[in-house]
């Protein structure tokens, strides 16, 4: 499985980005795909995740209410639509797929395959 990561870049707080990731290579069937993000300097944290099959998604505290995860299926591609961006989101954000397709983890150790990762800078 490859997951291509996109659509990161520098944006004033306030502004708004989208990101994609895009997954390919073996058939996929039920999974559950997820955002993390690293900050310079500080450990791999949880932001969203979604479920494949009936969409129903978790997110972590720092961004409910701010960031929205969503799939297209036929496009086998989740995005994550960040508004209300903080100098605070700044950071490289990596999506990765969970091929157990049950509970949506927070934890990065249960998922198996990752992103290269898209880098956020939000501009005070």
């Amino acid at each position: 499985v490859q997951l291509q990561a996109s659509g990161g870049g520098l944006v004033q707080a306030g502004g708004s980005l989208r990101l994609s990731c895009a997954a390919s290579g073996r058939a996929l069937s039920s999974y559950n795909m997820g955002w993390f993000r690293a900050a310079p300097g500080k450990e791999r944290e949880f932001v969203a995740a979604i479920r494949w099959i009936g969409g129903s998604t978790k997110y972590s505290d720092s961004v409910k209410g701010r960031f929205t995860i969503s799939r297209d299926n036929a496009k086998n591609t989740v995005y994550l639509q960040m508004n209300s961006l903080i100098p605070e989101d700044t950071a490289v954000y990596y999506c990765a797929l969970d091929m157990s397709g049950r509970v949506l983890h927070s934890n990065p150790d249960m998922y198996q395959y990752w992103g290269q990762g898209t880098l956020v800078t939000v501009s005070s």
